[in-house]
């Protein structure tokens, strides 16, 4: 009688804590971000009716822009294309120059992390230009490419640069000592000791620095955009705000985000299957 006792009790205790959703499903998940989206609805309601005329209320913005919603890849001309084409078209900038500051900004981390003479050489200028705004360097990419697009291109390189070269360097800084200890001890020659030892740990810290600098770049391609012009999702923002549709705009700040989002957790998915390990917030 005793066992049937304990387990009606833990049958009791394994519903309680069902319902109170500490051990069943996360509601709180799921209500909590519901709750404040719409609490940001609400309040876009209240300032486009009661506070200003230009700004639409969003049931208004969402009407307006139903065209773009159920069909984003549309082509009407030359300067008419869908909002799925200007993202594709910004993304591609974003991709490149990530791609080739992320080529660039790695290996002189390695080398900032194993030198310290390299450390003591570089560091200065990464401290030097780090703070300085990416869209500051955008005259000078146009004065050397004198195109749009590549001195885009340009600007996210450089955006990408600072913090992969800052966290690849303190990965392999943070190396624990014992382990290359032992690897001298051992005889491992050096290039099993970076493929082994010295990569793997770094990895973490590696890709804590491209999520960050790729989260940089998509932020920074819009101002880029809205400035060189083309076609592009910062370039649709001005141009739709020098109509005064702010429907679209508000269309274009919400695929913004989205993309994003997009971008951090394809990203988080790669660093987790590469490393074996959760990704860490860069929050």
């Amino acid at each position: 009688m005793q066992p049937k006792s304990r387990s009606r009790a833990s049958a009791r205790s394994g519903r309680q804590t069902s319902l109170s959703g500490e051990r069943g499903f996360p509601w709180e998940n799921i209500f909590l971000p519901a709750i404040a989206f719409l609490a940001i609805i609400v309040l876009w309601w209240v300032i486009a009716t009661f506070f200003t005329t230009l700004m639409p209320t969003p049931w208004d913005a969402f009407q307006a822009n139903i065209d773009y919603i159920l069909n984003p890849f549309f082509r009407r001309g030359p300067g008419n294309l869908g909002i799925g084409w200007l993202l594709l078209a910004s993304l591609r900038r974003v991709m490149l120059g990530f791609l080739l500051g992320s080529l660039v900004a790695i290996p002189i981390g390695f080398w900032i992390g194993l030198s310290p003479r390299a450390m003591k050489a570089i560091n200065p200028i990464v401290q030097l230009f780090r703070p300085v705004s990416p869209v500051a360097w955008l005259p000078i990419a146009l004065a050397i490419f004198n195109l749009a697009n590549p001195s885009a291109i340009f600007v996210i390189f450089i955006t990408s640069l600072w913090p992969t070269v800052i966290n690849t360097a303190l990965g392999v800084s943070s190396v624990p000592k014992d382990y290359l200890d032992v690897a001298r001890v051992l005889e491992m020659p050096r290039w099993r000791q970076m493929t082994k030892i010295i990569w793997p740990a770094s990895l973490p810290y590696i890709f804590t620095g491209l999520r960050l600098s790729l989260g940089i770049a998509w932020l920074v391609i819009v101002a880029v955009e809205m400035l060189t012009g083309g076609i592009g999702i910062g370039f649709f923002i001005w141009d739709e705000w020098n109509r005064l549709s702010l429907s679209s705009v508000f269309l274009a700040v919400i695929v913004i985000g989205l993309t994003g989002l997009v971008l951090d957790y394809i990203i988080s998915l790669i660093q987790q299957w590469v490393t074996h390990r959760p990704a860490r917030q860069t929050s």
